[in-house]
């Protein structure tokens, strides 16, 4: 049978119905987002066991968060752009691996020393793993689910939150803080075994390296099966796969790309700022200890409804709309916690409502970053943009550590962080291009 006309990869992906090839890709993804999650929030509930056994004060445990999150940070900018060089699959697996392996050599760490360096290496595979899913969960997603599929990626982090907190109650008063810590090395080290034998190399990836090479007519027959065995596809415009940093902002992209950066950073300020001193605050505010885990762990359940709910929304009011209203909202909540932070009841439900603005908003930020960069960037592009966000999320604890030794009141905190949040809606507000469709590739 003859081909008719060449195709462009998106005629194959939007245009029929999800295979079965991309639903598995989408779950390991999503897979990799619950691991992220899971590692970031077992750490801090960990610190206190860890600090009487080490025999060092837990006061010295804040290099120790700063010392993952800035490893992210460096994973996220250094192996986000390698993927658009080696392959996105390629660089899944080799992040896994790593934050894997490092974490159960976590498990074994008797020095303060070992333990920072641990956390630092077991960030890099972290931050080099969540950009590349995402990029690999856009490129296998319909035009028409895309949006969806990545905010509900993006709820795999909260859930993986969650389920950390479930395997540390379960493990620590038994088998000691090490079990956790061996589960969360074993789980990255399965996942990148399935990663290897079931998720299929980025189909943009191959086209670029050769076309007409046995691993893309295979992955398209696979994903396609009823085109043609000498189907044709246009090669993509862009000549060859390395993609330097200063691509992100030539051909006017600069400023798309500061006013992605802009919101990323100061979302991720006001998010890792709650997770990290919420239980503190509230503590300063006469609550038992037991409420704040409560906020916590609802602001993280949150989340997971706020993920979910993100692509729906914006599909169905625009990006910028939901966007800045979910940031006006979480401003209002943090008006009226500086106001009720006395009552118990006010703290619970407004903790669970920030959790689904904040991180409903965060997710919406990610699925924004791979809309705003074409296929053949997106790796690079994403990478920075979680890069930039690690900054953020680095500053936000600083910051919570800054006004609690300035001893300020808990309204003045809570009334603090309205302020990264309205810089965020600002930046949102300026850029008018979100919603009218200029992020399309030209040649898919």
């Amino acid at each position: 049978m003859q081909a008719t006309r060449e195709l462009y990869l998106k005629d194959v992906i939007d245009q029929r119905p999800v295979s079965w090839l991309q639903w598995r890709a989408i779950a390991i993804c999503i897979l990799i987002a619950v691991l992220d999650g899971f590692d970031t929030q077992t750490i801090g509930m960990l610190a206190p066991a860890i600090s009487k056994e080490l025999a060092f004060p837990i006061s010295r445990f804040g290099p120790i968060f700063s010392a993952g999150l800035v490893g992210m940070l460096i994973g996220a900018m250094v192996l986000g752009p390698l993927a658009d060089k080696l392959g996105r699959k390629t660089m899944v697996i080799i992040s896994s691996i790593l934050f894997g392996a490092l974490s159960l050599v976590t498990a074994y760490a008797s020095t303060y020393d070992q333990l920072l360096l641990c956390r630092f290496l077991t960030g890099v595979g972290l931050g080099g793993a969540l950009p590349n899913a995402l990029a690999l969960v856009t490129e296998y997603s319909p035009k028409r689910y895309a949006r969806i599929v990545v905010t509900t990626l993006m709820c795999g982090m909260p859930l993986g939150a969650v389920l950390g907190g479930v395997t540390t109650s379960l493990l620590l008063p038994v088998h000691g803080w090490h079990s956790v810590f061996i589960v969360g090395g074993i789980l990255p080290l399965a996942l990148a075994l399935v990663t290897a034998v079931f998720m299929p190399e980025s189909a943009h990836f191959l086209i670029l390296k050769d076309s007409a090479s046995r691993r893309f007519v295979t992955l398209m027959q696979r994903m396609a099966p009823d085109l043609p065995s000498n189907q044709t596809f246009q090669v993509p415009s862009s000549h060859g796969t390395a993609v330097p940093i200063k691509e992100l902002f030539m051909g006017g992209r600069w400023r798309d790309t500061l006013l992605l950066w802009i919101p990323y950073f100061m979302n991720l300020v006001v998010l890792y700022f709650i997770v990290s001193w919420m239980p503190a605050v509230l503590l300063s505010a006469n609550h038992p200890v037991a409420v704040g885990i409560a906020a916590i762990s609802l602001f993280s359940a949150g989340g997971v409804l706020g993920s979910v709910l993100q692509g729906w929304l914006m599909n169905y009011f625009g990006v910028r709309k939901t966007l800045i209203a979910e940031l006006i909202i979480y401003a209002s909540l943090a008006f009226m916690l500086s106001v009720w932070s006395n009552s118990y009841v006010a703290v619970v439900v407004i903790s669970t409502l920030m959790g689904i603005a904040i991180q409903g908003a965060q997710a919406g930020l990610n699925a924004m970053a791979t809309e705003i960069y074409p296929t053949h960037m997106r790796g690079t592009g994403v990478g920075f943009a979680v890069g930039i966000g690690r900054i953020g999320s680095i500053c936000g604890p600083l910051a919570g550590s800054l006004m609690l030794a300035l001893h300020l009141d808990v309204a003045h905190i809570f009334l603090m962080g309205v302020v990264p949040a309205t810089l965020a809606m600002l930046a949102i507000a300026i850029n008018r291009r979100i919603d009218v469709g200029v992020y399309e590739d030209a040649a898919l």
